[in-house]
């Protein structure tokens, strides 16, 4: 299983840059990033100091989205990186949430994600698309090597992933869910004539190092809140029939709107109605055993890759914790 790791893209740029180079010097295989250019800085000039100064690390945006940029904008990013430092880019990308509610605007439609996957696919690997009726291709970028994943919690958007995605990003760390969210995508993949097993499979979510407990729960609660948002939209589209897992509804019942000022971070005042029990379940929590625990439940069910949120007071000392004990032990 390999390790990734989530930074939020907060100044000074250098600190993001440091911790980067810290997680490949301790075995990390990925650095992902927020990309809602509103709230924190623009990733993607952060993303070319990451790979200046690394080697081996993958860097990419979990997630970026069809609404920001153009699509052709976002695959030429990538295809410049790729040829500046080698193939070492990868794209997550979902209908967008915080990038573009901060805008005024909504999530893009499952159509509209649909085309940017392909779109960003093609371009990102030395193919020719035909958009706008203009067929277009980076005859600067033949060898241009990028792999698309998406983010998605619904039954649609997980469709979506099993026909056109090379990975899907699952943010929560529930083995049950992740059972039933893997299953969904490898079924859509196999309707759809693709080998279901050819899909990768990433779980994020925040990982803290540590034996208090109700400290760690106090500041990891902010990712009940930020996952609330898509399924708040789910149960609008779907209701809470049981469409998706019934943990996912019943939780956010108390959820009272959302300060987007406050996503992303510890200590989040809208996050209060996210209990206990879903922060155990969606994040991974404890000591060190308790990390391998989790870690090898989500590996049995094929989770190729989990990804350490590290948006919390202890980013130094889950980092290490993580290069000298649990990532030796999972790779």
């Amino acid at each position: 299983m390999d390790i990734g790791v989530v930074l939020q893209n907060d100044p000074p740029a250098s600190k993001v840059v440091e911790l980067a180079r810290k997680a490949e010097a301790a075995g990390f295989s990925h650095v992902w990033t927020f990309d809602s250019h509103v709230l924190w800085q623009e990733p993607f000039v952060i993303y070319s100091k990451i790979l200046d100064e690394t080697r081996k690390i993958t860097v990419g945006p979990m997630v970026t989205n069809p609404g920001t940029r153009d699509w052709t904008v976002t695959a030429s990013l990538f295809a410049t990186l790729n040829e500046m430092y080698g193939n070492r880019t990868i794209c997550g990308i979902g209908r967008g949430d915080s990038a573009l509610r901060v805008l005024g605007a909504q999530p893009q439609t499952l159509g509209q994600l649909r085309e940017a996957v392909q779109v960003i696919k093609a371009l990102g690997n030395g193919g020719k698309v035909t958009l706008r009726g203009r067929e277009l291709q980076f005859a600067w970028a033949p060898e241009s090597r990028l792999e698309v994943w998406v983010a998605a919690y619904g039954p649609k958007a997980l469709a979506l992933t099993g026909e056109v995605g090379d990975g899907y990003i699952l943010q929560l760390a529930d083995p049950d869910i992740a059972a039933w969210m893997i299953g969904a995508v490898r079924r859509a993949a196999e309707r759809a004539g693709r080998d279901p097993m050819a899909i990768k499979f990433c779980v994020a979510a925040p990982a803290y190092v540590g034996d208090d407990l109700a400290h760690q729960r106090e500041q990891t609660r902010w990712f009940g809140g930020m996952v609330g948002n898509h399924v708040a939209d789910i149960v609008a589209r779907y209701g809470a029939d049981g469409t998706v897992p019934q943990v996912l509804t019943d939780y956010i019942k108390g959820r009272e709107g959302y300060d987007y000022a406050e996503h992303g971070r510890a200590g989040n005042t809208h996050t209060t109605f996210v209990p206990d029990e879903v922060v155990d379940r969606f994040c991974v929590l404890g000591p060190v055993e308790s990390h391998l625990k989790r870690l090898h439940e989500l590996r049995d069910l094929g989770v190729d890759q989990f990804a350490v949120y590290l948006q919390h007071d202890n980013k130094e000392e889950t980092l290490a914790a993580y290069g000298s004990q649990i990532i030796p032990a999972m790779t």
